[in-house]
């Protein structure tokens, strides 16, 4: 019934669309009488992200307003927000973020909603739940046994209503598989992290800097390459994946199996792909491949080392199967990647 693959590109002057996808793209379901201020701090950091100057053009960011009603939706302060899209839709987005407000609309969330966020939860996207938008994802059942970050003036209530949820009251938001939760607040931080993953430290700095905030995670200069190149930092309660992970970023660039990390973390293979999916929801191979691919894009953008060579020095067997993942991942070869990105950046710099 709902499906989310479809278009992708990326917004120049006019609306005209680049070949590829965009690098961070984003759908905003927006609750009546939702709370403004986290809404308009995360989508002004997607807005300074998305374009190397200051046009505000969403090009390396792009983002939809839709409504559960796909009727204009009401802030609780009275500003109204004309939807883009249709709530159901076909874009394919990388994380839909529910803003919640006022307790009397997220309380009994209709049932259509509920299903499209499970939809979207089976397919592996990131539902961002912000301030009692935690109710909707509870009532969904996506809260079970995780860890959430709510305001603490609803905590009492949300806890009564979901005893099998860990809410939590000191966290500007947390991940926890898949499901991130913000209690409110700007969410500019975290904004930051996502682009910081998608999109590179510089972008994710320059829209901190420019919002006046201070960048608690700029790293160090030894540690530049390291972060540049990592997925977002998740810490997993499981030891043995936790210590893989380690291993794997470690080791981007050796040919090292997984039997090679099992015996490193002290487990067997089959132990080791277990837990991954208990704790990642997939398997310790495709998740190593993601790092790999993940680095091999910043090398694409920030190197001039040719295709083959990036291949190898992300442990990639030959240039051929690299290719062949790049293009599952992203949609386009490393070359067109590549290319892309420099046909933008003359784009911009232009303006």
């Amino acid at each position: 019934m709902f499906s989310v693959q479809g278009s992708s590109g990326a917004l120049a002057t006019g609306g005209e669309l680049l070949p590829g996808k965009p690098e961070l793209k984003v759908g905003f379901i927006l609750m009546n009488r939702f709370t403004l201020i986290p809404v308009a701090g995360f989508v002004d950091s997607l807005r300074f992200a998305a374009d190397v100057s200051f046009s505000s053009r969403q090009i390396y960011c792009q983002w939809d307003w839709m409504s559960v009603d796909d009727k204009p939706a009401t802030a609780s302060c009275e500003m109204r927000i004309e939807p883009t899209r249709e709530l159901i839709n076909e874009e394919n987005y990388d994380y839909i973020v529910l803003a919640g407000g006022l307790l009397e609309e997220t309380r009994d969330p209709p049932e259509y909603l509920l299903e499209l966020l499970r939809h979207y939860h089976a397919r592996g996207i990131p539902i961002i739940g912000m301030c009692s938008a935690s109710f909707v994802l509870g009532k969904a059942g996506l809260l079970r046994k995780k860890r959430c970050a709510v305001h603490f003036t609803i905590v009492d209530e949300f806890r009564e209503r979901f005893p099998e949820a860990n809410a939590v009251i000191d966290k500007s938001y947390i991940d926890d598989n898949g499901i991130i939760t913000c209690p409110g607040g700007t969410a500019i931080d975290l904004a930051a992290s996502l682009i910081r993953k998608h999109c590179g430290e510089i972008r994710a700095h320059k829209g901190l800097e420019y919002l006046l905030v201070d960048d608690k995670h700029t790293p160090k200069k030894e540690d530049e390459s390291i972060k540049a190149d990592s997925m977002e930092e998740h810490v997993y309660k499981n030891t043995v994946v936790q210590q893989s992970i380690t291993f794997m970023k470690e080791n981007l660039g050796m040919h090292f199996t997984l039997k090679d990390v099992a015996d490193h973390v002290g487990t067997h293979p089959r132990q080791l792909n277990r837990v991954f999916l208990a704790n990642t929801n997939c398997t310790p191979a495709s998740y190593w491949r993601q790092l790999r691919i993940h680095h091999a894009r910043n090398l694409l953008v920030n190197t001039s080392q040719r295709i083959t060579t990036v291949a190898i020095n992300c442990g990639f067997s030959d240039a051929s199967h690299f290719i062949l993942w790049f293009r599952k991942q992203y949609g386009e070869t490393p070359n067109d990647y590549r290319k892309r990105r420099r046909e933008i950046e003359k784009l911009t710099n232009r303006h």
